[in-house]
């Protein structure tokens, strides 16, 4: 167990158990908002597409059903505005963590490899490149963004570059022309680029664009592969339902190596996950309860004393009082509300809280009052 503790941080969450007992102690009840995780109902057409395929009894195929494959195809066009995606662009994943998680391993990553991630960033793709027994270091996003030819990022052995646009947990959207200057480092350094994008149907006040854009790419998908889950827009968090879109020559391997695995999609969620990406209303339903509530949690909070920055898209506020986010913390935990603690994702977040708005209507309320 100890090389195991060697290897990996501190799993964070298990250090908010002081702070959820304080706020689970008060009269009405803790508000949950540490973790962005799906409350409403799983829409009905995604749960009847599930129960329809529930007599599955055969092994699903890793590479999924060639009507998966036309679904999420079809779906990286219409929405992305990609180009000629045909079977070879696409793979469905097992939930997007467990990709972020075992990337670099499976890319075949080690001593001597580097991955590069941004600077308040999802704590996985830490451990992703722990796991491989990679380096791993962070960028700052903005920087790069602006100025990519002179970044202070050394492409010496840096074999994965992760970028995450919306991003978690700063809700920072990367620009069309930001994009682009990355791709192009990227690709002029010979660094394999990986975009999360799970959170690019929730943008509020910012329009993101996917790296699989044609203008962004030049048409193009050499050496970018796009990361998308259905846990956000069709809270399908439970179904571990999630896909990558992009370079061939990078997915082919990959899939193989996932038939080796055994990373198989399940035969209903596959089913699922074909019902999600042929309809837009429900995302267009969720996106509006988000609305509502992100509108609620912001005014609230910024009249409690807190500012919001970034936040333009995803399911959190990024918001700061100027003080230790341990000391946000407490004080809100005395509220009965829970918030994850900006250093989770870097010392750069050490005094800024994340608010995540994925709570029921009724315990958002809940939190506005206290506020």
């Amino acid at each position: 167990m100890s090389a195991v503790s060697d290897r990996l941080p501190t799993f964070p969450w298990d250090k908010l158990a002081p702070y959820r007992k304080t706020a689970a102690a008060h009269p009405d009840g803790i508000v949950d908002l540490s973790v962005g995780t799906p409350v409403d109902p799983v829409p009905e057409l995604i749960q009847k597409a599930l129960i329809a395929a529930a007599d599955s009894p055969g092994y699903p195929t890793v590479w999924g059903t060639p009507e998966l494959r036309d679904a999420i195809a079809g779906w990286v066009e219409r929405r992305l505005g990609a180009r000629e995606v045909t079977h070879h662009h696409v793979l469905p994943i097992v939930g997007s963590k467990e990709l972020v998680a075992w990337l670099p391993t499976q890319l075949g990553l080690g001593p001597g490899d580097r991955v590069a991630y941004p600077r308040l960033a999802y704590p996985t793709y830490e451990v992703g490149a722990r796991l491989a027994r990679a380096a791993y270091e962070v960028y700052d996003t903005e920087t790069f963004a602006a100025t990519a030819a002179g970044t202070t990022l050394d492409p010496t052995d840096l074999k994965l570059l992760w970028l995450n646009s919306p991003s978690n947990p700063t809700g920072k959207v990367l620009s069309k022309a930001e994009l682009t200057r990355i791709v192009a480092w990227a690709r002029e350094h010979g660094v394999l680029l990986f975009s999360d994008e799970c959170y690019l149907e929730l943008g509020w006040e910012a329009d993101p664009v996917s790296v699989l854009h044609p203008e962004v790419n030049g048409g193009s998908y050499e050496g970018i592969v796009a990361v998308h889950s259905l846990s956000k827009r069709s809270n399908l968090a439970g179904y571990r339902a999630a896909f990558l879109a992009g370079d061939p020559a990078v997915l082919g391997p990959l899939l193989e190596i996932r038939k080796h695995g055994g990373m198989m999609t399940s035969a209903p969620t596959q089913a699922a996950v074909i019902a999600a990406l042929g309809d837009d209303e429900h995302v267009r339903v969720q996106r509006a309860r988000y609305a509502a509530r992100r509108a609620a949690l912001r005014e609230a909070l910024q009249a409690h004393g807190f500012r919001i920055e970034h936040s333009e898209a995803s399911l959190y506020l990024w918001a700061t009082r100027d003080e230790s986010c341990w000391t946000t913390l407490a004080h809100l935990a005395d509220l009965g509300i829970l918030v994850a603690p900006g250093d989770f994702y870097g010392e750069a977040g050490e005094k800024f809280v994340r608010v995540a708005f994925t709570a029921t209507d009724e315990r958002v309320q809940a939190a506005v009052r206290r506020l």
